[in-house]
């Protein structure tokens, strides 16, 4: 397969580089992503972090959060700032509700990630009043393919009431992501229909990348045939306008690029999105399992660690290393995303590599 870019992508990604290099010298924290909890009451065959229902960490203190964001206040706007609620599953938590009111209070926006097992009508409304602007739910198929996912008889209802109560509110901004692998995939046309029909307006599909319970699971991974036939359904999807439609946020993909997102891949990782992991360490993007953590809240300051550490995720001339070392998309690629980075700091998965393997 012709691997070389046209002159339209190459321009568009040359633009795109330009502006990557200015945020990163910039680096304006714009998403700050809370785990909150490692309880869970799934047991998902893909899960990255092993969360369990009964977790080796207890859940974060709010307070403890909460002066993470008064610190943050201090040096740039909280409405600039969006706040992620992850975990685990944070509606695990009890007082999630007055997490939430409380962000909402210190003027942060704030949204949740959730598979909607624990999502009833009214603890939906509770989290509306406590200001809950966006939610990302989680849908892996059908009823027989997402409960074979996630490990739940209940769970594909579950998820799709939370979908379709999060359609009937006018004005509410949500999507919903979908892990696309070998049980999905021969059912994404179909599954499309569906979530159209039940009001969806915006979708993301995804792949799993060999972290966790997935890394070892050859049913979880699709080939590279596959993997270029979704690219495909969400190119031709996007073209008929009818849902919004895109590839998650990982990945150089070659002459996709421009295609099957709303942007150029750019790691965002330490550039525009840090979080508060369950043990107060300082990252980036939550999916980053190794440990590329900067710091931990419960000894530093947030904002001096966003502003003074950070180097190997700003400076990612270290990953141009093994297949990178001679790759020409490199200066595009920057070495792909950190979560797909291990412990020692080796490429994991090239999507460009899938792209033109059969």
């Amino acid at each position: 397969m012709n691997t070389n870019l046209s002159l339209r992508r190459r321009l568009g990604l040359e633009i795109a580089r330009k502006i990557t290099n200015t945020l990163v010298e910039q680096h304006p924290l714009k998403q700050l992503f809370w785990e909150c909890t490692l309880r869970c009451n799934l047991h998902c065959r893909h899960c990255g972090s092993d969360c369990k229902k009964i977790s080796g960490y207890a859940d974060m203190p709010k307070e403890d959060f909460l002066r993470v964001l008064d610190n943050i206040a201090l040096h740039t706007d909280p409405h600039h700032v969006f706040v992620v609620i992850t975990g685990g599953e944070p509606l695990m938590r009890e007082d999630l509700e007055e997490c939430g009111k409380a962000i909402h209070d210190k003027g942060f926006p704030w949204g949740m990630v959730t598979n909607g097992l624990a999502m009833t009508p009214e603890r939906f409304t509770a989290l509306l009043k406590a200001g809950m602007h966006t939610a990302t739910v989680s849908l892996d198929g059908f009823a027989d393919e997402h409960n074979w996912m996630r490990g739940h008889p209940q769970s594909f209802d579950k998820a799709v009431r939370a979908i379709r109560m999060m359609a009937a509110i006018p004005g509410f901004v949500f999507d919903v992501v979908t892990c696309v692998n070998k049980h999905n995939y021969a059912q994404l046309n179909e599954l499309k229909e569906f979530l159209i029909g039940i009001g969806l307006k915006q979708w993301r599909l995804f792949t799993v990348f060999p972290v966790g319970r997935a890394a070892s699971d050859a049913e979880l991974q699709l080939s590279g045939e596959e993997f270029r036939g979704m690219l495909d359904f969400i190119k031709q999807t996007r073209n008929e306008g009818r849902i919004r439609i895109s590839y998650g946020c990982e990945g150089f993909l070659g002459n996709y690029e421009g295609d099957v997102r709303d942007h150029f891949f750019s790691c965002q990782a330490g550039i525009t999105v840090g979080s508060v992991l369950i043990d107060g360490s300082i990252s980036a993007c939550p999916s980053i399992r190794a440990d590329f953590h900067q710091g931990n809240i419960y000894k530093d300051e947030f904002m001096d660690v966003w502003e003074n550490n950070y180097q190997p995720y700003r400076d990612r001339t270290w990953m141009k290393k093994g297949e990178c070392a001679t790759c020409k998309y490199f200066r595009y690629c920057r070495g792909n995303g950190m979560h797909l980075r291990n412990g020692q700091g080796e490429l994991m998965v090239c999507h460009l590599k899938r792209i033109v393997n059969p």
